[in-house]
Parts: structure tokens; sequence; C-alpha cells
């Protein structure tokens, strides 16, 4: 699919996603060497979009599997269909009847019915989930097992024959191996370590939050029509919040959010008034949001008082004349 780095980058930029030399990399092994990628970093910087828009360059369907405490094998592979079991068990009762013609014992008609179990557990009775979906499915698919470590210890487990092998074991059915191996890309947000057994059959990523630059290339390329300034003020403000002791730092998608509502609210320049009303978007703890309305203000004192000299007058450029700071 891809037979340079270059080209993983060009693919994915197509999708509208800035991709660092080292996720660009890490892509072009998983599709060489045919191995799942964990991607690892905060919330919000890009992880299961990373997934979405490798699916999409590659016109690979997107499979995904959201993990949540207490996930089974039952929610994420399959389960048998109940219901349908039941109402082909009614419509064929003249068949069940003559199947049981002439047993007089028990044993003897659950020895029959036995014998005939394999046609209520079958695919036909079957009910696919992700896992199964992306193993049995006749196309290649991509494959995004996100936020793994919400999961249970045990389902990390569950899931190494699958990365390992491409392969699941149904007890009534034996073995089912991949048509053909999706490309997988399991997320997750630190919450938990995770095993060595599973980090081992990956390719490791780690995702960070984007440097100025590359934040501001992501709002400009994903909120068109932002004024320029006001987009470099409002990245400038998203990183210095990120640098304050918070419950919760800004991720890439809220600045996103943030830079849209500035567009929608027709603002031109980050006043105070405009940041006070809109930083709810940015940070969603009441402690966060006090601590960031105090750290401004101290900003403003602190800007004041280097604009002014010691009696209180505006201090001067002394070369162009004009008034210091911003």
């Amino acid at each position: 699919m891809f037979n340079t780095i270059s080209d993983v980058k060009t693919a994915l930029s197509a999708q509208r996603y800035i991709p660092s030399d080292e996720i660009a990399t890490t892509v072009f092994l998983a599709e060489k060497l045919g191995k799942p990628i964990l991607a690892e970093g905060p919330a919000g910087v890009g992880k299961t979009e990373l997934a979405k828009v490798w699916a999409a360059a590659t016109g690979r369907e997107l499979i995904r599997l959201q993990c949540y405490e207490g996930l089974d094998e039952t929610k994420a592979l399959y389960e048998w269909e109940y219901a349908k079991q039941l109402l082909y068990t009614q419509l064929l009762r003249d068949k069940l009847n003559d199947l049981l013609a002439g047993v007089t014992t028990l044993a003897e008609a659950a020895d029959r019915l036995a014998a005939e179990e394999d046609v209520f557990f079958s695919s036909r009775f079957m009910l696919p989930r992700p896992l199964l979906k992306a193993i049995t499915s006749e196309q290649p698919v991509t494959l995004l097992i996100d936020e793994i470590d919400r999961a249970d210890a045990e389902f990390e487990a569950f899931l190494l024959e699958v990365l390992s092998d491409f392969q699941v074991s149904v007890p009534e059915l034996g073995t089912i191996r991949a048509r053909h191996q999706p490309m997988v890309l399991l997320t997750s947000n630190n919450t938990r370590e995770l095993s060595e057994a599973l980090k081992r059959r990956c390719l490791y990523l780690h995702v960070d939050y984007p440097t100025a630059e590359q934040e501001l290339q992501i709002v400009n390329l994903k909120v068109p029509g932002l004024p320029p300034k006001l987009a470099q003020q409002a990245v400038e403000l998203v990183q210095r919040l990120r640098g304050m002791d918070l419950k919760k730092h800004p991720s890439v998608s809220e600045t996103i959010d943030w830079a849209r509502a500035l567009l929608e609210l027709n603002a031109r320049h980050l006043d105070r008034a405009t940041i006070e009303t809109t930083l709810n978007v940015l940070l969603k703890f009441e402690g966060d949001l006090q601590r960031a309305r105090r750290a401004m203000v101290r900003d403003e004192g602190d800007r004041a008082r280097r604009e002014r000299d010691e009696f209180g007058r505006p201090r001067r450029d002394d070369e162009g004349g004009r008034f210091r700071g911003n």
C-alpha cells in the first residue's frame, strides 16, 4: 500500500491529519511488518483519529471496538441469537416430534437432540461482534481497539491470540483464522499499565500534545477562516494552560472546538471578556477554570507593571518610541 514513509505522510495529510515523522514511520512499519500499533498518550491528542484516517487513506473499512470496564468475549467476539434459535425451534416443532418419535426415555431423547445441536450452534445463529467481524471480513479492514486501558486485565489477555495469530477460538466451531489480516490500532490513555505481553505484540507509539507550531497547523487546517492572529493567540493560550498544574489539560480536540467557537462568535482577537466567556470550552473542571482565571489576572497585572515606570508613567520604547509589552 505504501512504498515509502513519505507516501504515508502524503496519504494521511490528504485526510486532513498532520502526522509527525514518528507517526508516519510507525504506520509504514505496521503495514510492512503486519504488526498492530499500540498508541499511548493523553486523551484527545488524535490517537483515535489516526485509526480513522489510516482506514480512509487505505480504503479499508474501519471496525471499532470501544473498551470499557466489564467488557468480555461475548460483547467483543460473538453472541448466540437465542431468540432466533427459539423461533426456529417453534417452526421446526413437527420435525422435532419426528426426530423424537419412538423414544422411551429422557436419556435417549437427549442423545438424539444432542446429535442435532450443531444445527443450532452454527454461524447461522451467530451474531458477530467487532473482533469476529474483523477476522471474518471478506475485505481487508482496519480494526480500532479503543481505550484498551479501560478493559480488565482478563480481556487484555484474551486479545493476545487475536493480536499474535489473528485468529479466534470458538468452542462450538473451532478456530477461525482471519481471511485478511486486519491492520490493528490499539489506543490507551495510560489510566493503567498494560501488560508486557500485549506491548510485545505491538509497535509502540507515544502520541503527546503537539508543539505550538504543529498545533497552529492543525487549527489552520481544521478551522479555516479563523483570523491568523487569533489562531496564534488561541494556540499560545492553550500551550500556557498545558504548562499549568490543572486536573485536566485541554486536548487538541478541545483546541479545535474552541477555535470553532471563536469563529462562530466572530471574535477578532482574544480579549479578557472573550476568554472569560469561552474558557469552559477548553477546561472542564471548576477548579481548573478558577485557577486559569487567577493566572490570567496575575499576567495582566505583571504586564501592566512592565508597561509603567516607577512613577506610574507609561514606559516608552527607546528606539521606536512605542509602548513596551503586547
